[in-house]
């Protein structure tokens, strides 16, 4: 069974999910880094020049492919839980995480982040992130409960603190190869 990640942009997906990996020893794969892997493109750059339905439709495949995998700990994209068959495909062999945070800690995290502003593109035509994050969260989180097994709030934890949340919830172990 592989560990899904789901949540909005800087919720900690990534940050929690190579810890998670390294705990119970399993491959870590991030969706975007795989997208810009298999495209030879960061994402604001592809989605400049083809557009979020093609994003959309390169996310999809990389999901169909991935979640063939066992063992994996998995952080998506924001956006994954929008599709119903990404959801469906996840959750066939997957437990979903869904690491929830406020939009004040979400903003703050944006602006700590090197790479947000540079290769993350934008999600509305909202030049103000605080507006963009609560507009998106709005549409979003319905998406985000729906999908996800279980939530942890991210907010005033450390990535350290909600990988060992997600562990405990589940009583994970190291992942044993036979």
């Amino acid at each position: 069974m592989n560990i899904i990640l789901i949540g909005y942009r800087c919720s900690g997906k990534t940050a929690v999910g190579k810890i998670l990996a390294q705990k119970l020893k399993r491959q870590f794969v991030d969706l975007d880094e795989a997208i810009e892997a298999l495209t030879g493109s960061d994402i604001k750059g592809l989605v400049s020049r083809k557009g979020w339905g093609y994003f959309r439709q390169i996310e999809r495949q990389m999901i169909q492919t991935l979640t063939r995998s066992d063992n994996l700990v998995l952080a998506t994209g924001g956006g994954v839980v929008m599709e119903p068959m990404n959801v469906k495909d996840l959750k066939a062999n997957g437990l979903l995480v869904y690491l929830e945070a406020d939009a004040k800690v979400l903003t703050q995290r944006m602006q700590n982040d090197q790479i947000s502003g540079h290769i993350r593109p934008a999600l509305t035509d909202n030049a103000d992130p605080v507006k963009e994050i609560e507009a998106v969260l709005k549409e979003r989180t319905p998406f985000y409960l729906n999908a996800g097994d279980f939530i942890v709030n991210t907010s005033d934890r450390s990535p350290e603190e909600v990988a060992q949340t997600v562990m405990n919830h589940e009583k994970m172990e190291p992942f044993k190869q036979t």
